[in-house]
């Protein structure tokens, strides 16, 4: 039996909204609003929906990369929520991120050398000699040469520059690896290189992965679970094929109806949501989705619907299976 790596219960994260001359909180956009998953060694979770649903405020909440308002996150039995600065400082060895834009988060001023070898200096790991040998293995490991090391991030393509944010996130040996659209600013015969890359590193270093994107079919192609967010909830939760072959929730139905079809012949009946997203600052009561929901019924008016298995571990938040 594998064990979890990461359990993240009842996470939130409010932001408040200020008003008035004072300055005073008249309300908060709950940009996450109680999830709660798991994640096992060597497995790929899939986090996808539309954006502005919460998906890379989970993410980086988990990491505290953003502070969470509530909830726990337990790493290896340990709760992050809880863990001092210093702690936490210890912790990043084993819990690493990969951001959207590689361009925005690589220091333009820093040669890639520099770039890799400061997680290796900010925990003291090996004298200047080991820190260039592990660089050039990294850059080996990603599909790049120790060349490379000399030149500025501006020098690179986006898939380039997404292979050394990899590289980044791999110098300390991670465990769990947060993956925030990794492949969403990079062309199509890009993104396939980088995906293939990602599942070659899990296979060779045992890595676990949280990915994160809104792409239905890049999370299909890389998932083992999915996870759909819809306004900050996680409305439903499967195995990618469970999942993709027979969605209960209203809202995936209609996220698997929009997304392309490689085969020009195939006939889908398309889903068209009705009205406009809602507000996180001021979600609709009961069931979030009720406002676009084709199949709403009175309960989802008042009742919030909790999250249920409804069988065979295909989990999903909707009265329709409540009942």
């Amino acid at each position: 039996m594998v064990e979890d790596l990461l359990t993240v219960t009842h996470l939130k994260k409010y932001y408040p909204i200020t008003g008035g001359v004072l300055g005073k909180v008249v309300g908060q956009v709950k940009a996450v609003d109680d999830v709660s998953f798991s994640v096992k060694k060597g497995e790929t979770l899939g986090l996808v929906g539309e954006s502005g649903c919460g998906k890379s405020t989970t993410g980086r909440s988990i990491l505290r990369l953003i502070e969470p308002t509530e909830g726990q996150v337990l790493f290896e039995g340990k709760d992050v929520t809880k863990l001092s600065k210093e702690e936490m400082r210890l912790m990043r060895r084993d819990m690493q991120i990969i951001f959207q834009d590689p361009f925005a988060s690589l220091n333009p001023r820093h040669t890639v050398r520099k770039i890799l070898e400061e997680p290796l200096l900010v925990h003291g790991i090996g004298d200047k000699k080991e820190r260039e040998k592990r660089v050039d293995e990294l850059l080996e490991v990603v599909g790049l040469s120790s060349y490379h090391a000399s030149r500025f991030p501006h020098q690179f393509s986006g898939g380039q520059r997404q292979r050394i944010g990899i590289a980044r996130a791999l110098t300390l040996n991670p465990k769990l690896i947060i993956c925030d659209e990794p492949v969403s600013a990079l062309d199509v015969s890009v993104q396939s290189q980088i995906l293939n890359l990602l599942q070659d590193l899990q296979r060779d270093f045992g890595l676990t992965y949280v990915f994160i994107a809104h792409d239905l079919s890049v999370v299909r192609h890389i998932s083992d679970r999915v996870g759909v967010m819809y306004l900050g909830r996680i409305v439903e939760m499967a195995s990618k094929d469970a999942l993709y072959e027979k969605p209960l929730h209203p809202y995936t139905q209609a996220l698997l109806s929009a997304a392309p079809n490689p085969d020009p012949d195939a006939k889908r009946d398309r889903i068209i949501l009705q009205g406009d997203l809602p507000s996180p600052a001021n979600p609709p009561s009961g069931c979030t989705f009720r406002t676009r929901c084709p199949l709403v019924k009175d309960i989802c008016m008042s009742a919030r619907p909790e999250f249920k298995d409804a069988g065979n571990g295909h989990f999903v938040a909707c009265h329709l299976y409540n009942e």
